[in-house]
């Protein structure tokens, strides 16, 4: 039986809850493949945010990708007040942030290989542009000079829980480099740019404050070194990959922690700086992935020489990320999450790939012991919060599934289940 992360979801008895809402009468109410979110975990990641770090001025900046859900975007607006904006990394994310209820000063647009057309959209919006590259500057200030700015460094500094989310380092295609920061201030200078932030992110998934230091480390020796040139700067923004932990293996970062030992070091270095600046991160994963499960439903048992494979209605169409980086989930029979019998089986999925297989690692698959498993029962794959019906589609065809949102006893559709005429005729 895996730990259970957030304290909403819990065991009782031998039964999954979701608040105070059993899965299985979720599953029953509302169908499966279904994913169903916790508010109140969502709640406590942001207070535990704001409060731990001490810092002031503090700057959360969510992470949309994550999860782009408009519910979830107003809870996490309403918890955070003035503290919390968003990291917009498109757009659509921009136009998701504003019709949740946050401010165009409240939202930062950082994106990749960005066009001008995009560029234009987020300046008509009046939010600000996080530039990704020395190109993008120089395109930025061509289309709107004597206005406000902010960049990405790579720090040369990389860290995450699979090397495709590894975001700094000379393998990734984020940020300016750190050595060519001074064509940046060129660029800036040449159309009357005011730099009113750097920006770096490291990584996604990081439960080690040493590693977040360290990045924390680079960036500010890169604002020290070219102080003359930040005459303007208000804030410096470290990014995210604030992890959560997946595996059995794994720990919950201590949060109150890694607040003070990032307040302490943005504090020293504002006190040599000369002025206190603003400190914004940019936690994603953290604030939503443990708050979500995806609840699905066994219909195919078979056995071969190597496996027991227990087939449900869902697949990586649905929740991607074991597919793409072998990542680890914590999967649960909800009525019998607790047993001495136990089988060792293949959690598999109804997309027609070799590799939708939620039980598996990099290399392939891994089986799991669960208590025994019989065609009918409901299981829940946690942690599926983050990166999950986000980064869902509709490949082979197939629906995308409803999403749910429990409150206490009280549990609500926040987006409807797709059917087939949408899929095919995308009404």
């Amino acid at each position: 039986m895996p730990e259970i992360g957030a304290k909403m979801i819990s065991v009782k008895g031998s039964r999954l809850f979701i608040g105070d809402v059993a899965a299985s009468d979720l599953a029953g109410k509302f169908g499966t493949p279904i994913y169903v979110y916790d508010e109140e975990t969502i709640r406590s990641k942001v207070r535990a945010l704001v409060q731990h770090v001490a810092y002031r001025p503090l700057k959360v900046y969510y992470a949309a990708k994550a999860n782009t859900n408009l519910s979830i975007l107003r809870l996490i607006r309403d918890e955070g007040k003035e503290a919390v904006g968003i990291d917009a990394v498109s757009p659509g994310e921009i136009e998701l942030a504003l019709k949740a209820g946050f401010r165009p000063g409240q939202i930062m647009f950082t994106s990749t290989s960005v066009t001008d057309e995009e560029m234009k959209f987020a300046i008509g919006k009046k939010v600000l542009v996080n530039c990704d590259s020395l190109s993008q500057l120089e395109r930025y200030g061509r289309l709107n000079p004597n206005s406000s700015v902010c960049f990405r460094i790579n720090p040369d500094v990389g860290a995450g829980h699979h090397s495709h989310v590894i975001t700094g380092g000379p393998e990734s295609k984020f940020g300016v480099w750190a050595d060519d920061v001074p064509k940046a201030f060129a660029i800036a200078a040449k159309y009357g740019l005011k730099i009113i932030g750097m920006h770096q992110h490291i990584g996604s998934g990081i439960l080690e404050t040493g590693k977040f230091l360290a990045a924390m480390k680079v960036l500010l020796s890169v604002i020290s070194k070219h102080k003359g040139e930040l005459k303007d700067i208000e804030f410096v923004d470290f990014g995210g990959g604030i992890g959560v932990p997946y595996g059995p293996d794994q720990a919950q970062i201590d949060v109150k922690a890694f607040g003070s030992a990032v307040s302490k070091l943005f504090s020293d270095f504002c006190s040599g700086f000369g002025r206190q600046l603003t400190m914004a991160l940019e936690p994603g994963r953290f604030i939503v992935a443990e708050s979500g499960v995806l609840l699905c439903t066994v219909n195919t048992i078979k056995q071969t020489p190597k496996h027991r494979f227990v087939g449900v209605d869902t697949g990586f169409h649905h929740l991607i990320r074991p597919m793409a980086y072998g990542s680890y989930h914590p999967i649960v029979v909800v009525d019998c999450c607790t047993s001495e019998k136990t089988e060792k089986v293949a959690v598999c999925g109804n997309v027609c790939e070799s590799g939708d297989v939620f039980t598996r690692d990099e290399h392939g698959i891994v089986d799991r012991e669960l208590p025994s498993v019989n065609e009918g029962d409901v299981l829940a794959i946690l942690v599926a919060g983050a990166y999950g019906f986000s980064m869902a589609s509709n490949y082979n065809t197939r629906p995308r599934p409803a999403e749910v949102l429990v409150n206490g006893k009280e549990a609500k559709v926040i987006r409807k289940q797709e059917d087939i005429s949408h899929v095919v005729y995308g009404m």
